[in-house]
């Protein structure tokens, strides 16, 4: 009975440790879409909605630890390039969203998707464990003003004076120093301490003002209480989305969820261990089928797609090995259909501190790479080398499956090559053609 409490102890602090590394979509997803012209306090509910349904899902159906969230950069693609681009109005570029998530449907009942997770070769799977942690580092990074924008050299390390980053540098510290020393819940302890450590800024010294992604750096309390607003529900066009001239859309749409949620679901198992006996991720094909049901319902509650989180590394590495885990994430995220206003509390700068430590935590896969192999080597490289510097999990993916390719063919190995492999270089120069 006392290992069982235990257990169940760890999923739950697992659970909030990925809940409080992901909160900041409900505020960031709104942000962005709502350039579209959508109002913000439905994208809120809406977003909750997939968070909520999606984690849960994940949880009850695959029992998998991952959680499930509106993606970024599937958003950004929405707002940019579908809507303010191309001209779709957004009911058309829900209709989009909604077509994808039936195609991936298809693609997961005809196990489509999970030969091509079988067809990724192992050292592109460590690549992208690697890449991913790079990845959401340097987002950490840049969330916090460590990192920043310059005109020369396109980034520069931040002003070791500023408070934003003082107050981070020392969180991160701390949080550290709670992990080598094993405390249980590091994560949360360090984030919850780094929002009490923010709050004097802007009030005793600092900026108060300054946001990244429409989020609060800093502590930033705008009361508690909202109510939902449904007004997106099933403001859906079916028919203009499909129009000829839009179908490329749907294809990228499809294409990023695609390989996002793939190489997500590949690299937190690899940087886990969390594999079946073949080394896939477990439960992948159950896993697979909630990401393509939450596609298809980000479209009918009015969001951009939903796919899994590598936020979800934080639970992990907090212990979270069951659908505990993504269970009791989405519970925490239910609540904020009516108190929203609360995630101002905690800023960026205290989630940043879990990304930036999942991110070294995911280094781990590289020590299995045969480094003196350069057919293999140098597209591991490629692959997580250009996930940060392109802010792109699915650029990364694609030059390391094109270099991975041409290197075996023309270094005389052609034989490692398989068909479902080429089909994917394949769609990968369509993608980086539209």
């Amino acid at each position: 009975m006392k290992e069982k409490n235990k257990y169940i102890r760890t999923e739950i602090l697992a659970g909030i440790s990925s809940f409080l590394a992901t909160f900041y979509i409900i505020i960031v997803n709104p942000a962005i879409l709502s350039e579209t012209g959508m109002p913000f306090p439905a994208l809120v509910t809406s977003t909750v909605l997939v968070c909520s349904f999606g984690s849960i899902a994940m949880g009850l159906y695959a029992k998998n630890p991952f959680i499930i969230a509106p993606g970024m950069g599937l958003n950004a693609f929405f707002t940019y390039t579908a809507v303010l681009g191309l001209g779709l109005s957004y009911e058309a570029a829900l209709g989009a969203v909604f077509w994808s998530g039936v195609l991936f449907l298809i693609l997961s009942i005809l196990k489509v998707r999970d030969k091509i997770v079988h067809a990724i070769p192992h050292a592109l799977r460590y690549a992208i464990a690697a890449g991913i942690g790079l990845f959401i580092c340097f987002i950490g990074f840049q969330n916090a003003g460590f990192i920043v924008d310059d005109v020369v050299t396109l980034v520069h390390i931040g002003s070791l004076k500023n408070p934003i980053c003082i107050t981070f540098l020392i969180g991160l510290v701390i949080t550290a120093i709670l992990i080598a020393r094993k405390v249980t819940g590091a994560m949360v302890i360090g984030i919850l301490v780094t929002t009490i450590l923010a709050w004097p800024i802007g009030r005793w010294w600092g900026d108060a003002s300054l946001v990244n992604y429409g989020v609060p750096t800093v502590v930033n309390y705008t009361g508690i209480f909202s109510m939902p607003d449904f007004s997106l529900f099933l403001k859906i066009n079916f028919i203009d989305s499909i129009q000829y001239a839009f179908l490329p859309v749907i294809f990228v749409f499809a294409f990023t969820d695609l390989f996002d949620s793939l190489s997500t679901f590949v690299g937190l198992a690899e940087a886990s261990g969390y594999k079946d006996e073949h080394g896939n991720p477990k439960n992948l094909k159950k896993s697979l089928m909630v990401d393509a049901v939450i596609t298809i319902f980000s479209g009918l509650v009015g969001t951009s797609s939903g796919t899994v989180y590598i936020e979800s590394a934080v639970g992990i590495r907090e212990g979270g090995k069951t659908g505990i885990t993504a269970i009791t994430a989405g519970l925490l995220f239910l609540p904020f259909l009516f108190f929203s206003p609360l995630l101002s509390i905690v800023p960026s700068i205290a989630s940043s501190i879990a990304l930036v430590l999942v991110g070294s935590f995911m280094m781990k896969p590289l020590t299995k790479i045969n480094w003196s192999m350069p057919d293999e080597a140098i597209p591991v490289f490629f692959t997580m080398i250009l996930m940060p510097l392109t802010f792109s999990i699915t650029n990364g993916i694609i030059f390391g499956f094109l270099s991975y390719s041409l290197l075996k063919l023309f270094s005389g190995k052609k034989q490692e090559l398989n068909p479902v492999l080429l089909l994917i270089n394949l769609l990968s120069l369509l993608y980086l053609w539209f």
